[in-house]
């Protein structure tokens, strides 16, 4: 009984994340976060300026590996509201499917509130801030790289490093970045024909 009713809560939460209007409020909802964190981390940051890029590239350098983290060993696994989403997208490419709006500024917020405990208030909400615009900006890549076809090398070999994943779904888990996948050894590489 109670595992249905747990079940029908995921199913109601995935339904739920696959539209339209789910998608574009978590990209308003996280812009709005991303933005209150930089300016308040600002406001509080009582180092030099050199201090306050160094957050914001640690947080962009942290994210990176976040995205990889999830992507390859939470959303490709049995966590049933990560997993089942995540392969909706996989049948469904140009869907909206993505995490509940609440979801990835909740966590934000939490990780926020631990990293406060940790190094100074200002520093950390610009590090969280910049770990925000991140995850922003992964969001944005991937729906562009479903919903738009590149003509400019560089932006197609991007992209097509995404669509790779959709075939050899062990492999290419960075979106925004190849950066882990090289280093973790997970970069797709391409088979020579055997003729």
């Amino acid at each position: 009984m109670m595992r249905n009713l747990v079940q029908a809560g995921v199913d109601s939460i995935v339904r739920m994340s696959s539209t339209p209007t789910n998608y574009w409020v978590e990209v308003g909802v996280d812009v709005t976060l991303g933005l209150l964190l930089i300016a308040e981390g600002w406001r509080l940051h009582a180092g030099s300026p050199l201090t306050a890029f160094l957050a914001v590239v640690l947080g962009l350098f942290a994210f990176s590996f976040v995205e990889y983290f999830f992507h390859r060993w939470m959303f490709h696994t049995r966590i049933p509201l990560f997993e089942q989403g995540h392969r909706m997208h996989h049948e469904r490419p140009l869907g909206y499917d993505s995490l509940p709006f609440f979801l990835p500024g909740a966590v934000l917020l939490i990780l926020t509130g631990l990293c406060v405990l940790v190094v100074p208030a200002g520093f950390a909400l610009l590090m969280m801030g910049s770990v925000t615009f991140g995850y922003i900006a992964y969001g944005l890549s991937h729906f562009t790289i479903h919903h738009v076809r590149f003509k400019h090398p560089l932006l197609r070999r991007w992209a097509g490093a995404h669509h790779v994943h959709h075939y050899h779904p062990d492999s290419n888990f960075g979106v925004t970045t190849p950066l882990w996948d090289v280093l973790l050894g997970t970069r797709y590489v391409r088979q020579p024909r055997k003729i």
